[in-house]
């Protein structure tokens, strides 16, 4: 007898905001003691488990007819995984680091070498650590600058609760040092004896920046900044000289910096620029001058000053703001400047020597690509560059400052085999509701017959002016190769088109978001990549906030199924709960329904959980991750219960909440993989060709 699907109940709650007042049956699927829970699951009630695992038992049932293909795909994406791979080895002082895998193992092992031997250190093994725990994920692995010690930082929940811990390289033993609830990220003072870390509150906000003197308790840490703003959230990094920690704090429009003198860890950090609303900036450092990239003076796109860090505020302007030219990012090496900007959506890196001025760039002829910095440890002649497309692997390189020498490092190797001509990548344009022209970046077999009659997975985002890099993934070959047009959306909200890309997509302006969606869809039917009925919409996240408003506006009949991974659904509520740990700084991306009648009444326009309808919707798959603090398990559960309410058809609809896992799902590399073969088996299964 086949298993009906599950039923929430119904219990009577209430909100009442700017005269606006919303039912919400389904409330009670958040547990209020839901910080503890994050912490330890067992803790959940009772009611609402039952629930989620009862949705879990029909998501098992209801998927069990694609096991074998689940199956098949998971050994289609491990065959192409070099499973002893290992990263290119960065130099630092008399050694050079890097991380491998072993066969079979799920973990990265952190190893190093001296620089004048092939003796390998192996320095933290991750499935060695992981043994025995469901969930294992590393944040950040630290050597100190005199090379003695590692730091480490580990989430065994899920939680983003990160624990950091110390230890001895010689004797390969942990100290006694422990320092709990921090975000996982670690700065070295220059002397070794002491290190920064972010400690998170009980919501999750990294609010205290502390420093750690070895040997001491936490509870001794010295505070050397707390920020004041609920809106605001404190990061950490170290410039490229080594010289200082940065303590930055921020939210989506505005920032703030602060630099602690690395041998002087415990005098008071220097401000660089005071927060300015709407003014962002980062900056890069060596021989004491700062390399400021910054919107400030209406330099939309940006525009890169510089100073002295014994004068941060006398800035002078290096690289002049250019319209249509965005500048990602720079990074200081010794005698160059080297910068990542795009234009139309294609990136290039542009090398500078700070002393005479001249300029060269590194870029590539192909339709869509993707170009980015590759971390080092030291930044003295010797640029690190990867770069790959959908239909090539990812190669890094690196890039002789001073004679401009090309070498290349690694190329990723697909063992099963990969023929980049088997393959074309393309960049198409899409038509807005207003007229924008939006770019996707296609990848399909070149022997594929473009007559309209394959089904297209269609992948977006646009949130927070995240670009979609158009980048190289093995994993998307499985469908690719099964007939499948696999695209991604360069929507409105990243900053693909310049960052106001990212302002047309946001708060007031959303919408333009999901209409770029829809246009994407009906344009590549209209292009005869794919027809109406046989698209399938992928997104996670803010991109499940995607998938879940397309559902609710696309007309009858476009897709054949959707997709969302932890998605951000009910945006209203959230946005209203000071409790969670995102709201605050959130406001700046979505508005402040609380004090904005207007920010309210937009948002509960396109809200997915407020505005489904009793319509017809396509199959989907949802997933949660029972400790995500970015997106809490109660979204999506909320949300699959008031379809399965309001729905009108029998189409499919499963929920599959990871108890054991938060916002990034399971964190083994082929426990990942698992994962991503149930949702494409999905996207087999509801267009036919499984």
């Amino acid at each position: 007898m086949s298993i009906q699907p599950p039923v929430a109940d119904r219990r009577p709650h209430s909100t009442t905001s700017h005269g606006y007042t919303r039912e919400d049956p389904y409330a009670w699927l958040k547990d209020l003691n839901w910080q503890q829970v994050m912490r330890d699951p067992s803790l959940l009630d009772p009611d609402i488990r039952a629930h989620l695992e009862a949705e879990n038992e029909y998501t098992e049932e209801k998927l069990g007819g694609t096991a074998g293909l689940r199956d098949e795909l998971f050994t289609e994406m491990k065959g192409r995984i070099k499973e002893d791979d290992s990263s290119v080895p960065t130099p630092d002082g008399p050694w050079e680091y890097y991380r491998r895998f072993d066969t079979g193992g799920q973990y990265p092992i952190f190893c190093r070498k001296p620089l004048d031997s092939d003796e390998e250190e192996v320095l933290f093994n991750g499935d060695l650590e992981a043994e025995g725990k469901e969930f294992f994920r590393i944040h950040t692995i630290e050597p100190s600058p005199d090379h003695r010690l590692l730091a480490y930082s580990v989430d065994v929940q899920g939680s983003e609760f990160y624990t950091i811990r110390v230890r001895d390289l010689d004797r390969l033993e942990d100290l006694d040092d422990l320092v709990v609830d921090a975000n996982g990220a670690i700065e070295w003072s220059a002397d070794s004896a002491t290190f920064v870390y972010l400690k998170l509150d009980e919501s999750n906000r990294p609010v205290w920046a502390y420093l750690h003197e070895l040997g001491t308790d936490q509870a001794e840490d010295g505070l050397l900044y707390e920020e004041p703003d609920a809106g605001f959230y404190v990061g950490l990094g170290k410039t490229e000289s080594g010289n200082y920690i940065e303590i930055a704090t921020g939210d989506h429009e505005t920032t703030e910096v602060r630099l602690l003198d690395a041998a002087q860890p415990t005098s008071p950090p220097v401000l660089i620029a005071e927060r300015s609303p709407g003014v962002l900036y980062t900056i890069s450092e060596q021989n004491e001058r700062l390399y400021i990239n910054t919107n400030a003076d209406a330099a939309e796109d940006f525009q890169i000053v510089t100073a002295d860090v014994s004068a941060p505020g006398r800035w002078s302007t290096l690289i002049p703001h250019r319209p249509g030219i965005l500048i990602l990012g720079a990074v200081a090496f010794r005698n160059h400047l080297i910068r990542l900007e795009t234009e139309e959506g294609l990136p290039r890196i542009v090398v500078r020597n700070v002393d005479s001025g001249d300029e060269r760039s590194i870029a590539m002829d192909d339709a869509a690509y993707d170009l980015g910095f590759a971390p080092l440890r030291e930044y003295m002649d010797t640029l690190r560059f990867t770069y790959s497309s959908p239909s090539t692997p990812l190669r890094v390189y690196d890039f002789d400052l001073d004679t401009g020498n090309q070498t290349l490092r690694k190329e990723q190797e697909v063992p099963s085999g990969h023929d980049p001509n088997n393959y074309t990548t393309a960049r198409v344009f899409a038509t807005s509701d207003d007229g924008e022209r939006i770019p996707i970046t296609l990848l399909y077999r070149s022997d594929l017959d473009l007559d309209g009659s394959a089904p297209c997975l269609l992948y977006g985002y646009g949130s927070y002016g995240y670009s979609m890099p158009a980048s190289f993934s093995t994993n998307r070959l499985s469908l690719v190769d099964r007939g499948f047009v696999y695209a991604i959306a360069h929507v409105r909200g990243g900053k693909e088109g310049g960052y106001r890309w990212y302002t047309t997509g946001k708060r007031e302006h959303k919408l333009n978001t999901f209409l770029d969606f829809l246009a994407a869809a009906e344009a590549l039917i209209e292009m005869r990549f794919t027809s109406a009925g046989n698209i399938v919409i992928f997104g996670g996240s803010a991109g499940g906030l995607l998938v879940g408003t397309t559902v609710n506006m696309a007309p009858p009949g476009l897709l054949a199924g959707a997709i969302a991974e932890v998605p951000f659904v009910d945006v209203l509520t959230t946005m209203h709960d000071l409790d969670l740990p995102l709201t605050p700084m959130e406001w700046p991306e979505w508005g402040n329904p609380i004090q904005d009648p207007a920010a309210y009444e937009y948002i509960a326009s396109y809200s997915p959980y407020d505005n489904v309808e009793a319509k017809e919707y396509p199959p989907m798959l949802v997933t949660a991750g029972l400790t995500d603090p970015r997106v809490t398990y109660w979204e999506p559960a909320k949300w699959v219960a008031r379809l399965r309410e309001m729905k009108t058809d029998d189409n499919l609809l499963v929920l599959r909440t990871r108890m054991g896992a938060g916002h990034a799902g399971a964190s083994g590399r082929f426990d990942a993989l698992k994962e991503l073969a149930e949702d494409y088996a999905f996207a087999l299964m509801v267009t036919g060709t499984d």
